[in-house]
Order: C-alpha cells, then structure tokens, then sequence
C-alpha cells in the first residue's frame, strides 16, 4: 500500500548584496566652481576627464601610482579605481518563489526545478550560495524527510554523489548551465550527481551553487529538486525554506 504526502518547499527570493560600490558618474568629471576656486577636472590622477561623441562616452585617469582608500575625519578618498566602473548592474532573479509537489508515491522519485539568472559587471565576478533552514519537515509533529547521502553514502553538502537508485531516499539537487561548480554539467541535461543543501539549523555553511570571477551578463543555471520517499514515511504536508543569496565581487 503507498503512502501519500503532500509536500511543499517554499523558496522566498532574497537577495541580500554585500556591496562595495565606487561609482563615477559623469557629472563628477564635469566642471566644478564656487567663489574660491575652479575645477575643470576635478581628479587626483595626472589626467582624467569624460570625452565623448556620437557613438563613444568615455571616461578616463592615468598616472596613478598608489590605489587604495584613504580616510580621515570628514573626508575619503578612492584613488585610482576608475577601472572598477561598471556599465552591467548587478541583477539577480529566481524564477519561482515557491515550488510545490504534488502528491508523492513511495520508491517514485518526484523533481522540480528552479533557474536562477544573474549579471555582474564588477570587477571580481560574482557568486551565489544556496542554503536550507531545515530539512523538510511536518511542523505540527517534526516529521522529516531527510536530506540524501545518495546511492553510495557519500552525499553531502560539500560533496556531490551518485543518486540513480529508486531505493535511495531522501532530497537533495542537482545542478547544470553556466558557472556552476563541478561535477555538474554546463548544459541540459542534468547528470545524475546529486548535493544535499547545507542545513543552517546544523551550523552548515552556505554552499556556492554559481560562481564565475568574470564579468557576465544574463548568466543562467538551473536547480533541481529531487525527492524520493519509502513505504514507512509518514504521510504529511513537508515544508522547508531554501535562501538564494547573489554577491557581487570587487
């Protein structure tokens, strides 16, 4: 006799961005006066200015022999970082918020998926870590479903392994598109290597699911979930919280 369970993973879209921004726009290249004083171009370097023309708008410094920051009371300055000018914002979209199963069927393994998209035009690239609250769970009685160690016991969050067996329960994901870590594909369809979610409720790390130390624009992967369940779970309504979170590097 199968059991049936109604399970849900809601997935909510934060995007938390640790950002350290330096942006120059135009306008501070462009003439500065007041009664005391006139700054045609007003840069610390040698030279720096804003040329353009019909097809071009660019800005530029040059000679600038010690980059860094430097601070003190009432002032800061950034000094030679004009090459970490951007002209691809950051943007980072999930394609669900929720993601629901249908009912489940014992020793039938039940997927879904999610893609997540990103730009980065910073400097240093990008990356994206995934991370679960719990693992999936009946929060009237704590009833899990526990996360996969896979066919051969080797599972973890840090460690992708073989899940091809029916007899194999659990969840878990796979992962394939652009930028995703290794042993996972760069193009559908999916292989059969598998990764828990790190568990914050154990002290588990976020896991990097995306990562690339390039610019890029429109990068695309996509997350599937995987869940497959014996005769002797216990019928329920399953919740977790997967949290996706995009940084920008500089």
């Amino acid at each position: 006799m199968f059991k049936f369970l109604k399970i849900v993973l809601s997935l909510p879209l934060l995007v938390t961005c640790c950002l350290l921004l330096v942006t120059f726009a135009n306008e501070t290249l462009a003439k500065m006066v007041s009664e005391d004083y006139e700054l045609q171009m007003p840069n610390l370097n040698f030279s720096s200015g804003s040329m353009s023309s019909s097809g071009i708008n660019l800005g530029f410094t040059g000679g600038q022999t010690a980059s860094g920051e430097y601070s003190r009371d009432g002032y800061r300055l950034l000094a030679g970082f004009w090459y970490l000018k951007t002209i691809i914002p950051f943007t980072f979209t999930v394609s669900n918020q929720v993601v629901e199963f249908s009912s489940l069927s014992a020793g039938v393994p039940s997927d879904s998926t999610t893609t997540l998209s990103v730009s980065s035009g910073g400097a240093g690239g990008y990356q994206i870590t995934a991370q679960e609250n719990h693992q999936l769970m009946v929060y009237s009685t704590g009833g899990l479903i526990a996360d996969t160690t896979g066919d051969n016991g080797d599972i973890t969050y840090s460690n992708a392994g073989l899940w091809e067996n029916n007899t194999t329960y659990g969840f878990g994901y796979t992962l394939h598109g652009q930028d995703v870590p290794t042993p996972f594909p760069t193009a559908a369809p999916a292989n059969n290597y598998y990764k828990q979610f790190s568990d914050t409720s154990k002290g588990e790390d976020p896991e990097i699911v995306m990562h690339s130390d390039n610019v890029g624009k429109n990068r695309t992967a996509t997350v599937t979930y995987k869940i497959n369940v014996s005769f002797s779970q216990p019928a329920g309504r399953y919740h977790n919280v997967i949290t996706y979170i995009a940084t920008p590097t500089y």
